[in-house]
């Protein structure tokens, strides 16, 4: 058991609450019951190592049984030293370090297009954790074939954005550090229409055409994406606003989108074959 908080061994996964410890160790933390569930059932090979307080130990045996089924070591620990590990000011008992899961840009926009039409929403210089992680989260809901974090965006690996994805991370493809430029070029390669989400649109998401393969452009929460950018997107769609409101954060409005995207490409049943 891991009694120390000074220790080597600690002092390097608390190191990891640091991006360029992150990007030099290739590794970041997933904490939480949530997080190290969906990593063991959806990318085991991803996952590194776990460290567990006693009292989590008992209560999420399960967790603990699919580790070792995965042959990923488990290091019991105290409390204290669960706290040191944490990036919290409240740990959850259980913490997993991982393994990097993101995947090439071509590969992610490869599955946009195979085998049938899709969509994809694209993070363009989004800086808040809680954001990101919740249009990731929002994008798994909704069926998503990929999320694309594009450079000058917030680290996906950071702490704050892993929690906020409640395990969505290890459900669809991600891609880290695209250029948005080569984003765009990539989709008009192949044949992927690029949407620019943002409050300024002339067109009104029910009338934009959904049905084809997509990609939905978010903009910085503050400032949107730059006209040049916007520019050379196929359409600028902009959500509806019938009340008061002046706008929509991010990621309400890219959820919204997400599901007018999910409602145009699921089929509709017959009515034979609902009877």
């Amino acid at each position: 058991m891991l009694t120390n908080p000074r220790a080597t061994r600690v002092k390097a996964v608390r190191a990891l609450g640091r991006r360029s410890v992150r990007e030099r160790a290739h590794r970041f933390v997933a904490d939480g019951p949530q997080s190290v569930r969906e990593v063991l059932r959806f990318s085991p090979a991803t996952a590194v190592e776990v460290y567990v307080d006693a009292e989590t130990a008992q209560r999420h045996a399960d967790l603990l049984e699919q580790a070792r089924a995965a042959d990923v070591p488990v290091h019991d620990c105290t409390a204290q030293v669960l706290a040191e590990l944490a990036d919290t000011q409240h740990p959850q008992g259980i913490l997993a370090v991982c393994r990097p899961v993101d995947v090439p840009l071509d590969d992610a926009l490869d599955a946009v297009v195979e085998p049938t039409a899709g969509f994809v929403v694209v993070l363009a210089q989004v800086r808040d954790p809680g954001n990101a992680g919740t249009v990731l989260r929002g994008a798994d809901a909704a069926g998503a074939r990929a999320v694309i974090v594009t450079d000058s965006s917030v680290d996906l690996y950071n702490p704050k954005v892993v929690r906020s994805t409640a395990g969505s991370l290890w459900h669809l493809p991600v891609v880290v550090g695209a250029p948005l430029e080569s984003v765009i070029d990539g989709c008009r390669r192949r044949g992927i229409a690029v949407l620019a989400a943002d409050g300024a649109g002339e067109v009104l998401l029910p009338d934009a055409d959904l049905h084809g393969p997509h990609a939905w452009v978010m903009g910085n929460e503050a400032w949107g994406l730059p006209h040049e950018l916007r520019d050379r997107c196929d359409e600028v769609v902009r959500v509806p606003i019938h009340g008061h409101a002046e706008s929509l954060n991010l990621a309400m409005a890219a959820t919204i989108c997400l599901y007018a995207s999910a409602a145009a490409q699921t089929p509709v049943k017959s009515t034979a074959s609902r009877r």
